[in-house]
């Protein structure tokens, strides 16, 4: 696994030992980052269920100002640290190793609003809902701030709704998509004042 472009093109970062994660693909994250492209440089990135931390990194890499990423794994925090030091990173980045739910509420007393914030969860365990939830009224997600979803491709979430949030768009890959999610126009249409 590599960072694709920006100021750590083509470096190479390491992974968590194990199969408790899931890499992104190469592919699928070029795929991902060129529908973000527009809105990136200069934005604040939270990487939820962050792995290896190669989602963050490489919107570090493309021009964000900040990012914060949350694994609730020693490992994964060892890996993350790592691949931040590696890619000279690290002052531009915040570092949690706790479960995001608790991250979420930390976060909100502590952070600015979100422009992105991506979640990676593992599949079929049901965590993105919890988070989503504790997402809705933290103030982490800015006023035009997107979140996405990476999760297996059958999955179905017919609680986004009564959430408070709406599906803008779903990418599908071979086995898995990225579903892109703003505030639902009942609910008020923004995330955070």
């Amino acid at each position: 696994m590599r960072v694709i472009a920006g100021t750590a093109r083509r470096l190479n970062l390491i992974t968590p030992r194990g199969m408790d994660t899931r890499p992104t693909t190469d592919r699928i994250k070029e795929t991902l980052f060129n529908i973000l492209a527009p809105d990136l440089y200069g934005c604040r990135f939270l990487d939820l269920f962050s792995g290896s931390g190669g989602i963050g990194i490489e919107a570090l890499s493309r021009g964000a100002d900040a990012a914060v990423f949350v694994d609730n794994s020693r490992e994964a925090v060892r890996c993350i640290r790592e691949n931040l030091e590696h890619t000279h990173l690290q002052e531009k980045a915040r570092v949690l190793q706790q479960n995001c739910v608790e991250a979420v509420a930390v976060l909100s007393r502590t952070e600015a609003p979100f422009d992105f914030i991506f979640m990676d969860p593992p599949y079929n365990e049901g965590l993105e809902i919890p988070v989503l939830a504790a997402l809705k009224n933290s103030g982490l997600i800015a006023a035009d701030g997107t979140l996405i979803l990476e999760a297996e491709l059958k999955a179905e979430f017919p609680q986004l709704e009564e959430l408070g949030y709406r599906i803008i768009r779903e990418k599908s890959y071979k086995t898995n998509k990225h579903l892109f999610l703003k505030a639902a126009e009942e609910a008020g249409g923004t995330f955070s004042e």
